[in-house]
């Protein structure tokens, strides 16, 4: 039995959202259909995102410009729900560097940095390594690239594995650190500690009892950022290819008239 905060959705179910080729393509922001198709869903149920970016990134994708963005969703869970609201107010949060250490992480910081230096690649921009509140995420090109930039690392990491080498060079290096790795998006991929995947967030919803929860999200193979949440059993998983298929399916399931 879910509580009085969501006594009104004729559906007692929660449908959860990956952010980045899900709901908007990667860093973009979200189309108005995707918009009014998630305020049309949040009328029959609960609607949250699940996303691996820390809040300011995740609001430039899915802020409509009405308000505070946070109040079009019931749940928030950024950087995999390390930060995560209710209804609009935050609930607590953990740390990365608190469960790692400066020192450990210090050695972390200092291997990826040379390990990125001697990748040879067209082009480097800038930012890394970002240091986030529950992880750290690790771009070989850098967070800096253009979209048109961006475009080009994922295609050529699919041919080369840039990203797929690096993680394996980080679990040989650093084995007892209690660490995953998952390759998200199109040119980085989340370090954070095991356990904090996106199935963190399934922790805080557990107190409401929904009777389902849909998780919608584009890397959900082996490796991928989706991958943990979209098998849990506590998940119905739905796979999609882009924003358009979400809005297909979510129409299909829960929107027919």
């Amino acid at each position: 039995m879910v509580s009085a905060d969501f006594a009104d959705r004729p559906l007692k179910k929660l449908c959860l959202f990956d952010v980045d080729g899900t709901l908007s393509l990667a860093r973009q922001r979200a189309s108005p259909e995707m918009f009014q198709t998630l305020r049309e869903l949040r009328k029959k149920c609960v609607i949250g995102f699940v996303g691996g970016s820390d809040l300011v990134k995740i609001a430039e994708q899915l802020d409509t410009g009405e308000g505070n963005f946070l109040e079009d969703w019931d749940y928030g869970f950024a950087e995999n729900g390390l930060t995560a609201f209710k209804l609009g107010k935050q609930l607590p949060s953990q740390s990365f560097i608190q469960f790692l250490g400066e020192e450990k992480y210090k050695k972390l910081v200092n291997f990826s940095l040379i390990y990125i230096a001697n990748i040879d690649l067209p082009i480097k921009r800038g930012t890394f390594i970002e240091f986030r509140q529950g992880m750290v995420n690790i771009s070989p090109i850098g967070r800096n690239a253009t979209i048109q930039e961006r475009l080009d690392f994922q295609a050529l990491d699919k041919e080369k594995g840039y990203r797929r080498d690096f993680v394996a060079a980080l679990k040989k290096e650093f084995p007892d650190y209690g660490l995953k790795f998952s390759i998200g998006g199109q040119i980085s991929f989340d370090v954070f500690p095991e356990g904090w995947d996106k199935t963190y967030a399934l922790g805080r919803v557990a107190d409401e009892q929904f009777e389902e929860i849909h998780f919608f999200g584009d890397k959900t193979y082996e490796g991928g950022n989706d991958y943990e949440i979209y098998s849990d059993p506590r998940t119905i998983g739905h796979s999609v290819k882009n924003p358009d298929e979400t809005i297909r399916i979510l129409k299909e399931i829960f929107l027919q008239s």
